[in-house]
């Protein structure tokens, strides 16, 4: 799902593996409005890379787990190379719509579900993914689940935003404004994003509350709970974490 880019820094409202109620009502309550406004699929930052995540996994698992799944795109794409697809996510009006969206693939069960109090099984599933989510929750406690409800051998899966504060940050950030219209002109034809006004004034009031970690502080949570793994600052405003936990013996 599309977010907002933005430039704020991890706030009061998720910090030391704790969130305030009252910022997770007021993300349910965005998504629940954003839901209703949503077009459907098309080019995005984010899902431009969606290959780069597939190519990380076999071409056949058992089950996958996606965290904060919004209308299901990329669930719908781990279905393709799963038996099941657990997808979860913290607004009901996002789930009604992963649900319609997804018809055709029935090896998906959704579940509304917040992320920060759902009890993740343990060692259940071969990857667990999360798209533009994990932003909105406390990182280091969020990592630790995910890693512990993966099989071993399993893969972690990130896509997330990130805030800019180094020279190099604001260098790529510079050159992604050109290479995007670049893309976005090739894949669709056109410069212009093709939202509506209704949707684009949802994202903005959005943004506002909006609080992304620095690439350091993503770099020092993948190091304290996976060990590993490999972090890439993306050029699109977004950086991946893949994962693969150890086999046993």
């Amino acid at each position: 799902m599309y977010y907002w880019w933005g430039v704020g820094s991890l706030s009061a409202a998720v910090r030391g593996g704790m969130r305030d109620p009252a910022y997770t009502d007021r993300v349910r309550e965005d998504f629940d409005r954003l839901a209703v406004l949503s077009e459907g699929s098309g080019w995005e930052h984010t899902s431009h890379y969606y290959p780069f995540l597939l190519r990380q996994i076999p071409d056949r698992l058992g089950e996958a787990l996606e965290v904060g799944c919004g209308t299901g795109e990329f669930s719908r794409l781990l279905a393709q190379r799963c038996e099941t697809v657990l997808a979860a996510d913290l607004s009901p009006r996002m789930i009604e719509a992963a649900r319609v969206r997804s018809k055709d693939h029935p090896n998906v069960e959704y579940l509304v579900a917040d992320a920060a109090s759902w009890e993740f099984p343990s060692e259940r599933f071969d990857c667990a993914a999360s798209i533009a989510t994990l932003h909105h929750l406390p990182l280091s406690p969020m990592l630790a689940k995910m890693r512990d409800t993966l099989k071993p051998g399993g893969t972690l899966l990130l896509l997330d935003l990130y805030r800019a504060r180094t020279a190099a940050d604001r260098v790529v950030s510079a050159l992604a404004v050109p290479t995007s219209k670049a893309i976005r002109l090739a894949r669709t034809g056109t410069l212009a994003e093709r939202q509506a006004p209704e949707s684009e004034m949802a994202w903005e009031e959005h943004g506002k509350t909006d609080a992304y970690p620095t690439l350091a502080e993503v770099r020092w949570a993948c190091e304290t709970e996976l060990g590993g793994a490999a972090v890439r600052r993306r050029l699109l405003w977004r950086y991946t974490v893949v994962w693969r936990k150890a086999l046993r013996g």
